[in-house]
């Protein structure tokens, strides 16, 4: 066992060393990065039409409208930001998709690398309106464009698969690998440590998806009361999009102090 780790430990430092650190956008935190994002994007959709095929789309067209349209708002700012930041050759790996899913039970949203996103209608309530929907969409989308599906994909073919590369997983272990995409991805049941995201990858997506929504047009204050109103959700059993994230309290006082940076970017 204890030669097992230390080979564990010495293909992270090999990974690390041949394929070196992304950086997150906004943020500056340095990531792991292991594998190109052209696999990362094929297995999304992959995954992502999986989602849709053993799922119930919602009927109600004023709901599908509302999230198709705020979504659309929050991918537009996030292709913006891309050019504004000099990260045009990026924009190829998005394909903006954004769907309802018939599910009052689930109180929760995704999405996957590449633009693949699904809300779950439990979650409307919630949001109440079109700003408290773009704080999801736009914590959401900041997932994807931080590249946290591709960091923890990495980190899973490290730590449950020895190390091997995506494509070579895929083949040996087709079904292991596809639940291991569908965990770095924020969906599906839990998979070892993996899931669901960590409290760091969650607090980087509430920064960047304040700026994303105020760049989008919608007030980030939204922000506050939305995720007080998720706090008080559950009685004594959180709601799956609060899984890991931060103390409510911790948490809406992070928000806070970067609501003053997001500001700058709304205009209403």
């Amino acid at each position: 066992m204890l030669l097992r780790k230390r080979q564990l430990a010495g293909l992270v430092l090999l990974y690390i060393s041949l394929a070196g650190c992304a950086t997150v956008p906004i943020t500056g935190r340095k990531q792991l990065s292991l594998l190109p994002q052209s696999q990362v994007i094929e297995l999304s959709f992959s995954s992502y039409r999986q989602v849709l095929q053993e799922s119930k789309l919602s009927q109600d067209e004023a709901k599908v409208v509302l999230v198709r349209r705020v979504g659309r708002r929050i991918a537009q700012a996030s292709d913006q930001f891309l050019r504004d930041n000099h990260l045009e050759k990026d924009l190829q790996y998005y394909q903006w998709e954004f769907n309802l899913i018939q599910d009052d039970s689930t109180v929760n949203a995704f999405c996957m690398p590449g633009g693949k996103v699904a809300v779950y209608t439990g979650i409307l309530p919630v949001t109440q309106d079109e700003a408290g929907l773009a704080v999801v969409l736009g914590h959401e989308v900041a997932h994807a464009l931080a590249n946290h599906g591709n960091e923890r994909l990495s980190q899973g073919l490290v730590a449950q698969l020895g190390g091997v590369a995506l494509d070579v997983a895929l083949q040996n272990k087709p079904a292991e690998t596809r639940q291991l995409a569908m965990a770095a991805y924020g969906v599906g049941a839990e998979v070892g440590v993996l899931l669901p995201y960590s409290r760091t990858h969650e607090s980087e997506a509430d920064h960047i998806g304040l700026i994303l929504m105020a760049r989008a047009g919608y007030d980030p204050r939204a922000a506050v009361p939305f995720w007080e109103r998720m706090a008080r959700m559950g009685g004594g059993r959180a709601p799956e999009f609060l899984s890991t994230h931060p103390a409510p309290e911790r948490r809406i006082k992070e928000i806070e102090k970067e609501i003053p940076e997001a500001m700058k970017y709304y205009k209403p």
